[in-house]
């Protein structure tokens, strides 16, 4: 397994090894002596699967520290289909403030982003469907999560979708700039 730092302090991606032959593949998706190693100690414990149509997106969400007392950080990757997954550094004290980051994640490389406590994150899909799994180091915490509108000219993500054709929950729908929801108390 290959633990790749991005250019958002961090944010890595993870390459495992795929072990493939004519009855499918085999590949470790987490290993804690390996994430450690690569300076990812963390106990996850929850982990948590989507499924979604293409051209959905969702995001751009994240935890606040809440009643937990800290954010929560996630580690990503699409187990069947593919997406352009994203993560946004809303860490005001960052050199990378609101600078992004986006990988294409699928069930042929089996790669994965990690998205540290600081991140925004969200994806789109690029399949006729794809499955995500996240595993998080942080219950969910209602009282402490937020988001904003995933195409904010104030970030600019650059996502393969219009929002005239993404498909949107009615959260994504109504989020707010960036700016609007950056000062709320959660």
């Amino acid at each position: 397994m290959e633990i790749v730092d991005l250019p958002l302090a961090g944010l890595k991606l993870i390459k495992p090894r795929v072990f493939a032959d004519p009855r499918g593949f085999f590949v470790e998706t987490w290993r804690r002596d390996v994430f450690a190693k690569a300076g990812i100690a963390i106990d996850f414990v929850q982990d948590n699967h989507s499924r979604s149509a293409k051209d959905t997106v969702r995001g751009l969400h994240f935890q606040r520290p809440g009643a937990q007392g800290r954010g929560q950080s996630k580690l990503v990757r699409a187990s069947r289909g593919r997406v352009f997954d994203v993560a946004v550094d809303v860490r005001p004290e960052s050199p990378t403030y609101l600078k992004w980051h986006g990988e294409v994640l699928d069930d042929t490389s089996h790669h994965a982003l990690f998205v540290p406590v600081g991140f925004a994150h969200g994806f789109c899909v690029l399949s006729e469907s794809a499955d995500v799994c996240y595993r998080v180091d942080a219950y969910y915490d209602p009282t402490a999560e937020i988001g904003f509108a995933f195409d904010d000219p104030l970030v600019g993500v650059a996502w393969p979708v219009s929002r005239s054709e993404a498909i949107l929950s009615r959260r994504d729908q109504e989020a707010r700039p960036y700016r609007e929801v950056a000062t709320e108390k959660p």
